[in-house]
């Protein structure tokens, strides 16, 4: 059981603060000491001005995680995030909203506000939880507290990734980790998981061989130092990076390693994603193994359901989508790509060009010509409105080998020209040069 001494003490330490800078000109310096050596009970005034000074509440100093205002909330907040388990993220973002956070410590509020932030996400709504993470990471680094700077930077360039904004991701990651190192905190887990998902952000942007070096580093840094959690991250990103280099087999080495490390700790969205993506890898493998892809994607789903995001979803359908058609269902095919398109509405998203390729795949299969081609026109107006990247490109490239496949070579050359600019190869000739015929010898 802590004391009022015990809370002051630890406030003022977390503060930064020294006995004498405490005190200021209201009290001495000895009596902070007699208070936090339990020789002097403050009064409900006098701790009102070291709440202040300490940043935290009266009611926190005097009661502690006890008070009425303390406990009804983190009971709200447990509440909250076992919604969150659920798949109930709208009703965890009521909860939380509905709560007076100003009558709380910082680092409950903290909780409460990173926990919003998470449902904002899963909701889609990404905007709003880069409002919440923004102004938190901020005051976070100011206190500073980096650990805990570091779960909200995670979260805020995974978010950051998701809505496409690759240089405020990999700027808001560097300075955080450049925070980390000079406190002396790389290798702990919150270091390795923050640096894997910013590796993600190089590679989206095409910094491809700089996330290789990256990738390399962070496998050596977590055998060494790393737990299994934050190891498992690091392999799950640096197969990422192998996979964005083509080389299937070692992506698949890395993934596995991830899987290992992943399945020791306590369920969460981790797990059933990184499901997902090795799914991914053994449908392009050589040869395809959608029987083993299968497996994995029914051993991710019902987690996926609970605690994943409508893009986590749709991601999970459209590669089971891949599956059955390999393997001739071609009406298990159609379902799941219908069902991912019904999951994420008309926004113009990456996942929902691909789920339109997979739906065109399978109405190709079973000879409705037309209706693949509406398909994959609309997976092409899709891709169309969205900024480019890495994986976008190759997107474009999976749509113009389907045009290819169906012989409108000035569709698949269209869709090729547009992979290559988005993944940063402009055309070598200016437009409007003037054209020449070439033949051989001169």
């Amino acid at each position: 059981m802590t004391t009022i001494g015990d809370r002051v003490r630890e406030a003022r330490l977390a503060a930064g603060l020294s006995q004498t800078a405490l005190a200021g000109s209201a009290f001495s310096p000895s009596y902070i000491s007699l208070i936090e050596a339990g020789h002097r009970e403050p009064t409900d005034a006098a701790l009102g001005v070291l709440a202040e000074r300490l940043g935290t509440t009266l009611e926190f100093l005097k009661h502690g995680e006890d008070g009425p205002n303390e406990a009804r909330t983190r009971l709200e907040l447990d509440y909250a995030r076992l919604d969150l388990a659920s798949g109930d993220a709208g009703g965890a973002a009521h909860r939380i909203t509905a709560l007076d956070l100003s009558v709380v410590t910082p680092v409950l509020r903290v909780e409460a506000l990173t926990t919003l932030a998470r449902a904002h996400e899963l909701l889609g709504e990404l905007e709003t939880a880069i409002t919440l993470l923004e102004p938190l990471l901020t005051e976070t680094q100011q206190r500073p507290d980096h650990l805990r700077a570091a779960v909200l930077t995670t979260a805020l360039v995974g978010c950051y990734l998701e809505a496409g904004d690759l240089h405020r991701a990999v700027e808001v990651g560097e300075r955080t980790l450049a925070d980390l190192d000079s406190a002396d905190l790389v290798g702990t887990d919150e270091h390795l998981r923050l640096a894997s998902t910013v590796l993600w952000a190089y590679v989206e942007r095409g910094d491809l061989l700089y996330a290789t070096h990256r990738a390399a580093e962070l496998v050596r840094l977590a055998e060494s130092l790393g737990t299994p959690r934050g190891r498992g991250s690091v392999y799950w990103n640096a197969a990422l990076v192998a996979e964005q280099r083509r080389d299937y087999e070692l992506a698949q080495r890395y993934t596995e390693r991830a899987l290992a490390l992943l399945s020791e700790g306590e369920p969460d969205r981790d797990l059933p994603r990184l499901r997902v993506n090795y799914a991914w890898l053994l449908l392009r493998s050589e040869p395809a193994d959608p029987r083993a892809a299968l497996a994995q994607i029914d051993k991710a789903e019902p987690g996926l359901q609970v605690v994943g995001s409508a893009l986590d979803v749709a991601r999970l359908q459209v590669e089971r989508s891949r599956a059955h058609l390999l393997l001739g269902d071609e009406a298990a095919a159609e379902a799941d790509a219908r069902a991912a398109l019904a999951g994420l509405g008309d926004a113009p998203r990456l996942e929902a060009a691909a789920a339109h390729i997979a739906l065109g795949d399978v109405l190709d299969a079973r000879g409705d010509h037309d209706g693949a081609a509406k398909a994959f026109q609309w997976g092409a107006d899709m891709l169309g409105m969205m900024a480019a990247t890495r994986h976008s490109a190759g997107v474009w490239r999976d749509l113009g080998d389907r045009y290819l496949r169906r012989g409108d070579v000035d569709a698949a050359a269209r869709a090729f020209d547009r992979a290559l600019r988005e993944a940063g190869f402009q055309p070598s000739v200016p437009t409007g040069a003037p054209r020449q015929t070439w033949s051989l010898g001169g």
